[in-house]
């Protein structure tokens, strides 16, 4: 196995399982769907519960997909729109390092599936198998574009935040 076909694997293996475990733990951890839905309309998203679940299928369905090495630039799409969202709304606002509840963490996920979806999944996926590997800056471009429409659409029509209080005079 030439070393880049190995390390596209592990990337898609690594990534993909985080991202259904993320998944799994916003459908039955912790607070469960009521929970997550309730964390989402927290940040300022309408329609929490549907929020929660959109989460829930994204996360794990991009995680399969991942595993799979299938439709592989769309599923890196998906998790940089997941970072996007977490980034901007739940993470932003603590700056950088995670142990403070900062965006480090979202940003490596994000910027791996960036970079995986360049490289391409590697000779040991569905997507090789098919015939329908798109990599370099086509399966990059794809993926950062899909992304970034994906998060704005849902920012444009789901977010409203709760306005600051004005201060007491």
């Amino acid at each position: 196995m030439h070393p880049v076909d190995a390390a596209t694997l592990l990337i898609r293996l690594v990534l993909g399982a985080i991202m259904i475990a993320h998944g799994v733990n916003h459908w039955i951890g912790g607070g469960k769907i009521a929970g997550t839905a309730r964390w989402f309309t927290g940040l300022g998203l309408r329609n929490g519960v549907l929020q929660a679940w959109l989460s829930v299928i994204t996360e794990i369905g991009a995680g399969i997909l991942l595993v799979l090495g299938l439709c592989t630039p769309l599923a890196c799409a998906a998790t940089i729109s997941i970072m996007l969202v977490a980034g901007l709304l739940a993470h932003r606002p603590n700056g950088f390092f995670v142990f403070k509840e900062g965006y480090e963490y979202v940003l490596a996920l994000g910027v791996t599936a960036l970079a995986l979806a360049l490289l391409g999944p590697g000779r040991i996926s569905l997507d090789r198998a098919a015939d329908i590997e798109i990599t370099g800056w086509a399966g990059g471009g794809l993926a950062l574009g899909a992304a970034v429409a994906a998060t704005a659409a849902l920012l444009a029509v789901f977010w409203r935040p709760v306005p600051a209080a004005a201060p007491a005079s």
